[in-house]
């Protein structure tokens, strides 16, 4: 018997609701395996804003720090910019327990047609490696004159010796355990940004030669974004800076089916923190409330969380039991042409693990 004290973060709009089933679906793998689940709520995102002025507390990152892993949904609501949310919540997290690894896998499952002709189940299988703590996203700037005519801003990215070789290693590291092509492919845009990436050049070359075993490309990131859409299946694990890899996963959650199939983790691969695992897609204010949102992307990144507690088994079981009822595509919500509702697909997955 084993068990795991767990911060839910539901957030925004469909947040709430896809939280809800992978919480369902660890319950129900936990009493299959043993597993006891210590889930503490806590309701920050929007709503928490909007009365109180702040996204989450000021001791909110004490109190994570206390867990073994955060389950988040979503944050963002159209009446605020995103630098409220993310800024506020998101971004916070990440770089305070130094979550550098944002792991984001792309397959295209058994039953699932993508928008790309000719492909087909297995054909698409690849695993994005994201720099999350560091980069272009490292929000290191200013304004001179703000809401002036002369308004100025400096956007700089931030990209150090230490930052880029953990993340290239961990992308080598994935790609032997993966043990598929054996493949990593460097994401970057040194022709044009002549000094953060030429940095992440010469980490991916220094690296790249402690690994032999493992073939390597480097590829400009418009060249990269074509050939996600034009030869997908050439690419293995793929590592790039926090917005060329925010930017990919997007294309490859689209061309394996749906955002509502994209999982995420961001890890702290040295356990010195609280990893936190979240579905890809945003709050998709849109349909909030509606009850045709697809939990699936939640559940996977609750298979990705039950592997990073040590919990293999029971995250297999789960993959198993998503793969088994996408295959099945009697219960699936309206994004990936069904007309199941949110709950029913949770359901199904809950009944697919026996």
């Amino acid at each position: 018997m084993s068990q795991h004290n767990v911060a839910v973060i539901r957030g925004d709009g469909i947040g709430i609701e896809v939280i809800e089933e992978g919480i369902k679906v660890l319950d129900a793998v936990g009493r299959e395996y043993g597993i006891t689940w210590r889930w503490t709520e806590h309701p920050w995102g929007s709503e928490y804003y909007r009365q109180r002025g702040v996204v989450m507390p000021a001791d909110a990152l004490d109190t994570l720090s206390e867990s073994d892993a955060i389950f988040l949904g979503a944050v963002g609501h159209p009446d605020f910019q995103d630098h409220v949310t993310l800024g506020g919540l998101l971004l916070p997290i990440r770089r305070s327990f130094d979550q550098y690894v944002c792991e984001r896998p792309s397959v295209l499952y058994e039953g699932i047609e993508s928008p790309l002709a000719g492909y087909s189940h297995g054909d698409i299988d690849m695993l994005v490696i994201r720099e999350n703590t560091e980069g272009e996203y490292a929000d290191v700037g200013g304004f001179l004159y703000p809401y002036s005519p002369e308004e100025l801003a400096v956007q700089s990215g931030v990209f150090t010796r230490r930052g880029c070789e953990r993340i290239i290693r961990y992308a080598f590291e994935s790609a032997r355990r993966r043990d598929r092509a054996r493949h990593v492919t460097s994401i970057t845009k040194s022709n044009a940004l002549g000094y953060g990436m030429i940095v992440w050049d010469r980490a991916f070359e220094r690296v790249s030669a402690q690994y032999p075993d493992i073939q390597t490309s480097s590829l400009l990131i418009d060249a990269a974004c074509m050939d996600f859409i034009r030869r997908p299946e050439s690419f293995d694990v793929v590592v790039g800076s926090n917005l060329f890899g925010d930017i990919l996963t997007d294309i490859g959650a689209i061309i394996t089916g749906s955002m509502g199939l994209a999982p995420s983790g961001n890890i702290d691969p040295e356990r010195r923190f609280p990893s936190m695992f979240e579905p890809v897609h945003g709050s998709a204010p849109d349909i909030m409330g509606q009850g045709t949102a697809n939990p699936l992307a939640a559940i996977l990144s609750a298979a990705m969380m039950l592997e990073h507690l040590g919990e293999s088994a029971a995250a297999e079981s789960v993959q198993r039991a998503v793969i088994g009822v996408v295959a099945l595509g009697e219960t699936l919500t309206p994004d990936l042409g069904g007309s199941s509702s949110t709950s029913d697909v949770g359901d199904a997955v809950v009944a697919a693990l026996t």
